[in-house]
């Protein structure tokens, strides 16, 4: 893992504005791979090429959401 991906050396300020980032970049790919989708104008490859980088974005937002969310014990 490289620095920029090292949650433990950002404050919570820091990732909160990556959350937001990267939860725009989520619903923007979204909105993308739909209108692709259903316009049939994307190949597989790029739709395949959407759709990981989507994935990817969604395990970087909730390993924040996990940072930002304190662990309660009941």
């Amino acid at each position: 893992m490289n620095a920029q991906d090292d949650l433990s050396m950002k404050n919570d300020e820091v990732l909160r504005v990556e959350l937001e980032v990267f939860s725009n970049e989520h619903r923007d790919l979204d909105d993308a791979i739909r209108a692709l989708v259903e316009r049939g104008t994307a190949d597989q490859l790029t739709l395949q090429r959407l759709k990981k980088r989507k994935l990817m974005l969604k395990d970087r937002i909730v390993r924040i959401e996990d940072r930002l969310t304190p662990d309660i014990t009941a």
